[in-house]
Formats: structure tokens, C-alpha cells, sequence
């Protein structure tokens, strides 16, 4: 079957057509063929060879971690899922190792050890090929009134984490957040990641101002202004001036990886604020802080820096609720979102080369 593979020792990203097609091989076990799998910046990242692992043995690591597809075959120890349901793919898999309470309770986005896998990332092969197989534990059941914007629900898992992680910690202060004012979210990004999240935490009741570099008026900014959002840009907006221009800041969404502009903006977090880190620079960047400012502020303030990866079977669920609300709520804002839809044999091409639109996807059929 074909699949679009990584060499890391021979620092090559090619489409290949003959990996051989999977077979069920436990009881618990489901084949399933890809409709599509989303790009993002892990994938640019792995086509560079700045990481990712192969799996034991294989001299090749297939991508795509963010994928939609249809089960074809189920194992005897299956239910709850049958032939020509839709799936979403869960992506990090427990490490091995006793000591690891979280992934002893199957929660390996909280691994203590590092020793994971993940698909498409690290020591396991990813869905960026016509048909995979998966344990019927890490796959979620789509409606299938969810069929043409499935794909995204892993990137919004990232944000349905975070506020599941934030409700915890608001609740540390005496009046949570009941019969309070709407709280103000500033995200940081207006790729997937932020925009999603944008979503997510407008629906959650926060009024909402999406950061970024660009300016207005583009595709990015008008989605921000079609889900009630607030767009600002960089260029126009010192980050010393943010709090200003945006308002009291109780939550900061960072989904840039851009350590810098982050750290900037960690300044305009206002009295009991959260700064939600989700991206992993990709870039080495100069960096200075004032480290008793910062630490005066952290104090002073009662704010919180939270930094959160990967997602659990909860915040899975979260996302796809959460997408048929966006569709209900803002008509045709999620298929804005993706742009771009390719074939497997344009992936190498579209992820060594300029990156256009906003969400890019792969389609298989």
C-alpha cells in the first residue's frame, strides 16, 4: 500500500507504495482505511529531521499523527465500533515501565518516564498511509454529521486539554468563576491550533482576543471576527501594550512556539492569571528575562504558568461535542479553517516548501 515515510539516516521524505497492508493480528484490534490526515508543524519539523524515530528495527517512520478514518474490519473482541463507522485516532501510546503511574491508569499524556511512543512521531508508524490498524481502545467513534471537519478533532483535543487543566485551577481561587464577568482570553497564534482554541474558549464563555503576526484584514482575521473573537496584531500591538489595547488579561493561550513573543506577552497577564504553554520551539531564539520582575509578578499577582501536551481520552471526547457546536453555532467557520487539501504524492513537496493557507490536509478518498 502507498504511505509517505520519513529516512532519517538517509534524510529523505518520499512517498513509498510498498509497505505492506496491515493485518488485524488481537481480538481487540480494528483495521481502518484513511480518508485524511491533517499537516501541522510537527510534521515540518520530522521532514527536516530535527527528530523523530522510526519504529525498532524499521529504517523508515511513517507520518501523520491527525487523521479520519473509516473501519473496514473489526477484531472478535471488538464492540462498539463496526465496518463503516468513522474513527478519529488517539496519538501517544503508554510507556512500559511500572513506575509510570499515569500510564499504569492510561493516561500517557501525563508520562513521568519520556519512554512513550507515538505515532507518526516517535518508535511507532503514523496514519499517513492508505489503511492502519489500532487497539479499539485508542479510537473514538465520529458522527458522521462530523464527516468533512473530523480531521481537526486532534488539533482541538491540544485546547480541550487546556481548559479542562484550567477549570482545575480556577478553582483554587474562593469564588471559581460562577456568577463572575466573563473572563478575557488573549491566544497567542492564529495557526489551527490557536484558531481552534479560539473556538473552544468562546464557546466556553471567555470573550476572546486572537495575538498574532499578521495583520488584518486576511482569511485568519476574518475567522477570528466570524466566531465573535477579536483579532490584533503584532505589528500594530507592543505586547507591553496589549493589556491596554485588549483589556484585563486572565488567561494567556500560547500556540505559537515562539518562546520570545511568549514571554513577552506573559507580562500582560493580569491579577490570579493562567499562561497556557502548548507549543515547543522550533527555533532557537535569543531570550532575556528579567527573572525578579517575573518572579515578583508570579508572586504578587497569584498567576500560574501551565505548560500542557498531548491529549487523554477526555479531552477526545470534548473535542468532537465541541465541533458539532462550532458547526451549530458558526456555520461554515470550521470549513474555512482548512484551506487546503492534498494528495499523498504532493506531501513531500508541501511540507519541505512555503506553507499557504491555514489548515492543510491529505486526502486519501
Amino acid at each position: 500500500m502507498k504511505a509517505v515515510a520519513v529516512f532519517p539516516k538517509e534524510r529523505v521524505l518520499r512517498v513509498i507504495d510498498d509497505v505492506p497492508e496491515p493485518r488485524i493480528e488481537k481480538p481487540t484490534q480494528v483495521r481502518v482505511r484513511t480518508l485524511e490526515v491533517g499537516l501541522c508543524g510537527t510534521d515540518q519539523e520530522i521532514a527536516r529531521f530535527q527528530y523523530g524515530t522510526p519504529p525498532e528495527g524499521a529504517k523508515y517512520l511513517i507520518l501523520g499523527h491527525e487523521a479520519l478514518g473509516e473501519v473496514v474490519e473489526v477484531g472478535e473482541g471488538v464492540k462498539g465500533l463496526e465496518p463503516g463507522d468513522l474513527v478519529v485516532p488517539r496519538v501517544r501510546r503508554p510507556c512500559p515501565r511500572e513506575e509510570c503511574r499515569p500510564c499504569r491508569q492510561g493516561r500517557p499524556d501525563f508520562c513521568l518516564t519520556g519512554a512513550y511512543t507515538e505515532r507518526g512521531i516517535q518508535k511507532a508508524h503514523g496514519f499517513m498511509a492508505e489503511q492502519f490498524v489500532e487497539e479499539v481502545a485508542y479510537l473514538h467513534r465520529v458522527p458522521k454529521a462530523l464527516r468533512e471537519v473530523a480531521v481537526l478533532t486532534e488539533p482541538l483535543t491540544i485546547g480541550e486539554k487546556a481548559l479542562k487543566e484550567l477549570e482545575h485551577i480556577q478553582a483554587r481561587l474562593p469564588w471559581g468563576r460562577e456568577g463572575s464577568t466573563p473572563l478575557h482570553a488573549v491566544v497567542l497564534g492564529a495557526g489551527p491550533v490557536g484558531l481552534l482554541g479560539a473556538m473552544a474558549l468562546r464557546r466556553a464563555g471567555f470573550t476572546t482576543t486572537v495575538y498574532s503576526y499578521s495583520r488584518p484584514p486576511d482569511e485568519r482575521s476574518a475567522l477570528v471576527d466570524a466566531v465573535g473573537g477579536r483579532y490584533l496584531s503584532s505589528q500594530d500591538v507592543d505586547p507591553s501594550a496589549l493589556a491596554a489595547r485588549a483589556g484585563a488579561v486572565d488567561v494567556v493561550y500560547e500556540a505559537t512556539g515562539a518562546s520570545k513573543f511568549s514571554f513577552d506577552v506573559l507580562g500582560a497577564l493580569g491579577p490570579n492569571g493562567i499562561f497556557i504553554f502548548t507549543g515547543v520551539p522550533g527555533r532557537k531564539e535569543p531570550l532575556q528575562l528579567e527573572g525578579g520582575t517575573l518572579m515578583k509578578s508570579l508572586v504578587l499577582k497569584n498567576q500560574v504558568v501551565l505548560g500542557t501536551v498531548n491529549a487523554g481520552p477526555d479531552a477526545f471526547d470534548a473535542a468532537l461535542t465541541d465541533l458539532q457546536a462550532f458547526i451549530e453555532r458558526w456555520p461554515g467557520a470550521l470549513e474555512r479553517l482548512i484551506t487546503t487539501r492534498y494528495p499523498p504524492e504532493a506531501v513531500p513537496e508541501a511540507l519541505t516548501g512555503k506553507s499557504d493557507g491555514i489548515k492543510r490536509i491529505v486526502h486519501f478518498g
